[in-house]
């Protein structure tokens, strides 16, 4: 079975879609379980995504990286998440944040901060999410305060992909309080790990993306020098919006590699397993389970497919982004729950795979805005 066909890639991201495939079949499926059941970092699988220059890629040529478009990404994405979700997030999280800065920030921290992570010497990450704030990006309470030539960090993060790993993070913070404009109240803002005043510490055992780490981050006083605003004050929500437009459809990519593993592994469990003297494919209700199964990532793949094509060229991207993570993901869910079912009771053993698809699957509907949000921007956004 090949639910992962090049029949809807781009033929330039080909090549790409070849080499993350390789490199998922030799690093990351061999590790896959041992991880998860451990639940530690992959550095060396890490350090071999960069080595391959599989990570960090999407970082442009001048900076140090291979200047991957969204269309190479999602081909890539969709090997490394079927491989093993929680390893494919700590690969893609190594240079989480960095568009921002290359996008809009100036050459001299681009120089300093994006091509050491091109190059596979450092990792960063994105600080948003607050504890008591996930999804709604204008209600974020951290604050900068400018004094003099420095900015002064106060408040805390939540959820944060390398908050303790990350060498530098790009923060989303509150710089005003217009009450007329709460789109223009937030700037971006890069700050190093080892500033005095900012704390991490790993968020406590999760049951699923085990692999990946995200942190509890506060700033107490944290100062970094003014330099480190990127682009202006005020910009930052505008800066999220379009950033998130192409996040969700790498993590639309998360839901079809999931699903694309729960698959794989219902299919040849089914074609193996016997009950009442054959095997349990032959019944015609799991037959139609099977059938529900690819009709559900068919559909969801063809569409995410469609976003990237309109999200690349800007047409109605906000809108196309939110359909495809809101679709991808949610069958990313449906079909590991149907392929736990049909595994029977083998099925909540750590062992199998079809379990950590199936607590995997639960994590991208909500990460990058959680799908009611979704469902809000669909609405809004309808042609």
């Amino acid at each position: 079975m090949e639910l992962l066909d090049q029949s809807v890639v781009p033929e330039h991201a080909h090549a790409i879609k070849s080499e993350a495939r390789e490199f998922a079949r030799e690093q990351i499926e061999p590790n896959a379980q041992e991880y998860f059941q451990s639940g530690e970092y992959p550095h060396e699988i890490l350090e071999a995504g960069q080595e391959a220059n599989l990570v960090a890629q999407d970082i442009p040529e001048e900076w140090g990286g291979r200047g991957l478009d969204l269309p190479q990404l999602l081909a890539l994405t969709e090997e490394f998440y079927r491989a093993d979700a929680g390893i494919a997030l700590t690969l893609q999280l190594a240079s989480f944040g960095c568009e921002i800065t290359y996008e809009y920030g100036s050459d001299e921290q681009c120089e300093e901060y994006i091509r050491p992570v091109a190059e596979g010497d450092q990792i960063s990450g994105l600080a948003v999410s607050e504890p008591e704030t996930g999804s709604d990006l204008a209600g974020m309470q951290t604050r900068a305060e400018k004094e003099g030539d420095e900015y002064v960090i106060n408040g805390e993060k939540y959820w944060i992909g390398n908050g303790v790993e990350a060498d530098w993070v790009t923060l989303y913070a509150r710089t005003g309080d217009d009450e007329d404009n709460r789109y223009g109240n937030h700037s971006m803002f890069i700050v190093p790990t080892d500033t005095e005043g900012y704390e991490a510490e790993h968020i406590p055992e999760k049951m699923a993306m085990r692999a990946s780490k995200q942190a509890h981050i506060t700033f107490d006083d944290c100062r970094i020098p003014e330099e480190n605003l990127i682009g202006h004050e005020g910009a930052g929500f505008m800066m999220l919006a379009d950033f998130f437009n192409h996040g969700r459809v790498i993590v639309a990519g998360h839901g079809l590699g999931i699903a694309t593993a729960a698959i794989e592994e219902a299919w040849e469990f089914t074609h193996d397993r016997e009950e009442f003297g054959r095997t349990i494919n032959e019944f015609q209700a799991v037959q139609h389970g099977l059938a529900d199964m690819l009709i559900e990532f068919e559909s969801a793949r063809t569409l995410t497919w469609r976003a990237c094509e309109n999200v690349e060229n800007g047409t109605q991207a906000g809108y196309w982004a939110a359909m495809a993570k809101t679709k991808a993901t949610e069958a990313a869910v449906d079909v590991s729950e149907q392929g736990m079912q049909f595994h029977g009771g083998r099925s909540v053993l750590d062992e199998r795979r079809i379990a950590r698809a199936y607590r995997d699957a639960r994590i991208p509907v909500i990460y990058e805005g959680a799908n009611e949000v979704q469902r809000n921007l669909i609405y809004g956004q309808a042609p």
